[in-house]
């Protein structure tokens, strides 16, 4: 937790962002793996975490705008609690710790509610993403669960996003934290991939690390030597030789921030001339997508020169021909890169997805496009300084997208079938790196994680 200073001024600047009314947001609940008493490991919403900082079940945050009040609702445990949990404090006592004066029995907050609405204030409360939130709402509010996401605000929706968006110093060193712990996963999977091996005994030690260095995984563990399905959670496969092994996984950290980190690396420890040639074109895109990041640039942008760099290294290979740049202009590059080059990064791994992708990466100068590949680009808007994000370029070679786009003639002016089908057996490459857009540039976080292929061969080899 940090010093109750931190969440008192977050607090006080969503206010000024905010006109008038009750801003209500939702603690998490624990959520029973298969009976009640026995759970998965509890995770706070994360707006909850940003603005009350209580990393603890069962309560709820209010701003009082109009009267400029903060209220936390909760319970105090009980005898029986305590037999099992240990003593507890008061929620007094926890409220004080994040600057919170007013606290008030859960029981009490419908009533709270319903009070403020005949005073004719209105209730603001940002999306819900777990059933027992809607249950909740309704019962708060009043209002059926299938009409619960259009009373959603979108004026709480905006001025959380515009304070999440910022990373301040202490954030940036967490998720720095974050990374570290990342690196250790991933240094640890290349020295394992080797033939005869078993994904989970990989997937299972990494995220072992995770859990000993800080939180559980951000995310569950994408690692696979079919790493043309982009998030393949399956870890049943043997490692063999001439097989490329991606791994994407990053940690949380005590305190919820995330890493995401992505490395692929070739079975055995040994790049093929094949291997080598499309890991160099995506570590290009990568490398050159980095150095392109500073305020006041596009994201969207960005991704497209990735995208052009990867076409330019395919069409070299002969995999592509023709005009790069109507190519990518017409999205034929996404037949080997359908997906956006990266995303916002904090608490969240897809940081404040839940309220909302295209409040987050989009904003009313720049709407997502409709067109395939670009449109799972999950940040196109202005880069700000202090946003987190990730630069996640691959090349793939899908089977069943092949095909299609083959039978239905697709792009054929710009894609070359013919050697295209030699790799129907590659799999996929996909390497990224968590970033910071400072002042007038950008920082790579966190501790360099090996990328080059002398660098992997080289850890490899040990």
């Amino acid at each position: 937790m940090f010093d109750k200073n931190v969440y008192i001024e977050r607090r006080n600047k969503l206010r000024k962002d905010m006109k008038s009314g009750i801003a209500l947001i939702l603690g998490n609940a624990e959520a029973p793996y298969n009976y009640p008493a026995n759970t998965y490991h509890f995770r706070q919403d994360s707006n909850f975490l940003y603005f009350f900082g209580l990393d603890h079940p069962d309560l709820a945050g209010v701003f009082d705008i109009d009267e400029n009040k903060d209220y936390i609702f909760g319970s105090d445990v009980d005898l029986d609690d305590i037999i099992w949990m240990g003593p507890q404090p008061s929620i007094k006592d926890r409220a004080a710790e994040v600057g919170v004066e007013n606290t008030l029995p859960m029981n009490e907050l419908s009533c709270f509610l319903n009070k403020a609405i005949k005073a004719g204030k209105k209730i603001h409360f940002p999306p819900t993403y777990r059933g027992e939130q809607v249950i909740q709402i309704k019962q708060l509010l009043g209002i059926l669960t299938a009409r619960v996401d259009d009373y959603v605000s979108v004026e709480l929706i905006k001025a959380i996003v515009k304070l999440r968006s910022i990373k301040d110093e202490k954030e940036i060193a967490e998720i720095e934290k974050a990374v570290d712990i990342a690196y250790e996963m991933h240094t640890t999977a290349m020295k394992m991939a080797m033939p005869g091996v078993v994904e989970r005994e990989i997937a299972g030690t990494i995220e072992g690390i995770s859990l000993a260095k800080g939180n559980p995984v951000s995310f569950p563990i994408i690692l696979s030597i079919n790493g043309q399905t982009l998030h393949n959670h399956y870890h049943g496969n043997t490692l063999v030789e001439g097989r490329m092994m991606v791994t994407d996984a990053g940690a949380e950290t005590t305190m919820n921030y995330s890493s995401d980190i992505t490395r692929t690396v070739p079975v055995g420890g040994k790049f093929n001339q094949r291997q080598k040639e499309i890991y160099e074109i995506v570590l290009a895109a990568n490398m050159k997508a980095i150095e392109a990041i500073k305020p006041g640039i596009l994201y969207k942008e960005i991704h497209l020169l990735a995208c052009k760099v990867i076409a330019s290294g395919l069409k070299e290979l002969g995999l592509m021909k023709g005009d790069i740049d109507k190519a990518v202009e017409q999205g034929a590059h996404a037949l080997f890169m359908p997906h956006g080059l990266g995303h916002m990064m904090g608490f969240d791994v897809h940081d404040m997805e839940g309220l909302g992708e295209n409040y987050v990466g989009y904003d009313e100068t720049i709407k997502r496009s409709d067109q395939f590949g670009l449109a799972f680009l999950r940040l196109g808007r202005e880069l700000q300084p202090g946003f987190v994000l990730t630069v996640e370029p691959g090349c793939y070679f899908i089977p069943e997208l092949i095909d299609r786009w083959k039978a239905e003639g697709k792009f054929t002016e710009f894609i070359n079938y013919e050697k295209v089908e030699t790799y129907k057996d590659f799999g996929g490459i996909r390497i990224e790196d968590d970033i910071l857009v400072t002042e007038n540039s950008y920082r790579v976080l966190g501790k360099p994680i090996p990328k080059t292929v002398e660098e992997i061969e080289g850890i490899m080899g040990k």
